[in-house]
């Protein structure tokens, strides 16, 4: 059973007020503003740095049952601070340098062991099944943590619109490799593209989220647009961004930190408050808007989802499979 913490508040996720409700004003002023630039616009579309929700709406419905019951963090704080060493390590690179990413056109290729291989656009995978809005916690491995508001569906809708074969044992995610617009793949940071994956009953999970958007506007370049993975039970890094490939095999992927650091980084990467980081204890986490000198918070087991995750765990050494 879990324990409920001090910490945690009582506001119900229905109670927490759109970003894109007080930011609409602002957003109805720069669009008025930029609308006649927009005549002759190239077909080829980017991502645009801003500070407030911009771009089409996506409308979707909130799902109470697989929500925080937390007040999520704001935009400004969700979109300013992130990594995606793609575009460099400082937490304030992605925003920097991620509007540079060609956004448009966008094929993500679904194949491996699958009856029905296809490559979808992004209009095409969003039309698969019906948008829902969910507030996840989420644990960076770095001990800093958010809660956001995301919008997307189930992975799981995805994987049985291909048919998994009986070698489908793992799911491989993919990110784009645009070295043009990626100033942080000249660096031999990590072996680039990006891998991530997961094992097939992990995919399957409710909770697992084929992500679009988040505060009800589309994602933003540096939170992995136009569509990412979202694993809330795990640390951060295995929620692969920008996905190019989702690609489904028997064998147990080697990843991109497990084959950069396999010491410190392993393939499973449930946040686990009493297995530490070589290098750091993960028993607490920085809430970030908090304030930097504000009080850490206890990390709850699986981020607080062990009722919902731990049993496809059980019988395993999570000390081991960390």
């Amino acid at each position: 059973m879990l324990m409920r913490h001090p910490w945690k508040t009582d506001i119900a996720p229905s109670s927490i007020t759109p970003e894109s409700v007080w930011q609409g004003r602002r957003k109805f002023l720069r669009s008025a503003t930029l609308a006649p630039l927009a005549v002759g616009t190239p077909s080829i579309a980017l991502a645009t740095p801003s500070n407030d929700p911009i771009g089409p709406a996506l409308l979707a419905s909130r799902n109470a049952k697989w929500s925080a019951d937390e007040p999520a963090n704001s935009w400004r704080d969700i979109t300013s601070y992130n990594n995606f060493y793609e575009f460099g390590t400082g937490k304030g690179d992605p925003e920097k340098y991620a509007h540079r990413m060609q956004l448009t056109p966008w094929a993500v290729k679904i194949d491996g062991a699958v009856r029905n291989p296809m490559t979808l656009d992004t209009d095409s995978l969003r039309k698969l099944a019906p948008l829902e809005e969910r507030v996840y916690r989420l644990r960076c491995v770095e001990a800093w943590s958010l809660v956001i508001p995301w919008i997307g569906y189930p992975l799981s809708h995805l994987l049985k619109h291909v048919e998994p074969t009986e070698d489908a044992k793992y799911v491989v995610f993919t990110t784009a490799l645009q070295p043009d617009s990626m100033p942080g793949v000249r660096q031999p940071i990590l072996d680039w593209p990006y891998v991530e994956g997961l094992r097939m009953d992990e995919a399957m999970h409710p909770l697992t989220l084929l992500t679009f958007g988040l505060y009800g506007h589309e994602l933003p370049a540096q939170n992995g647009a136009p569509l990412r993975i979202v694993i809330p039970w795990k640390y951060g890094f295995k929620s692969g961004k920008s996905l190019a490939r989702i690609h489904l095999q028997r064998e147990q992927p080697t990843t991109s930190w497990m084959r950069a650091a396999p010491q410190e980084y392993g393939f499973y990467a449930n946040v686990n408050p009493d297995v530490p980081h070589p290098r750091w204890s993960q028993a607490t986490e920085r809430r970030i808007g908090t304030g930097f000198f504000a009080s850490r918070i206890p990390t709850q087991p699986f981020n607080g989802y062990e009722k919902d995750v731990a049993g496809l765990y059980r019988g395993m050494d999570l000390r081991r499979n960390f």
